[in-house]
């Protein structure tokens, strides 16, 4: 699965939950980074999280430290994004993305090869 594909967004109320999925190599011969984005309308796509493959190294933007997990299984090449403690400033699309190559900043989106289509993200106050 070279093209990331979503699935899991949807709305919520805040407090509430989502998991996200996405279908991609998570062969670390072929992909070294694999990240969540989100954007939200009239705003800038902004890292929310990622996952190193060789290392299992994981990282978070602070606005989503401490409720947002991402994890993958390898077996079924999928990432995972686990959304806990929703907040209306959470809504937007959600992108996965792959990189093949080493980065230096994961927040940038120009260091990934690979986007999905996105899934969306409601959450209501």
């Amino acid at each position: 699965q070279v093209q990331p594909v979503e699935s899991g967004g949807g709305s919520v109320q805040a407090g509430g939950s989502l998991r996200l999925s996405c279908a991609a190599s998570t062969d670390t011969s072929f992909t070294r980074y694999m990240g969540w984005f989100r954007q939200a309308p009239g705003k800038e796509r902004e890292g929310v999280a990622c996952l190193h493959t060789n290392s299992g190294t994981t990282y978070y933007a602070d606005s989503v430290k401490g409720r947002f997990t991402i994890s993958r299984d390898n077996a079924k090449n999928t990432l995972y994004l686990q959304m806990n403690s929703l907040k209306p400033e959470d809504t937007a699309m959600y992108y996965c993305a792959t990189s093949r190559q080493r980065i230096i900043s994961w927040t940038s989106p120009v260091a990934y090869n690979y986007w999905g289509q996105g899934t969306q993200v409601t959450v209501s106050s």
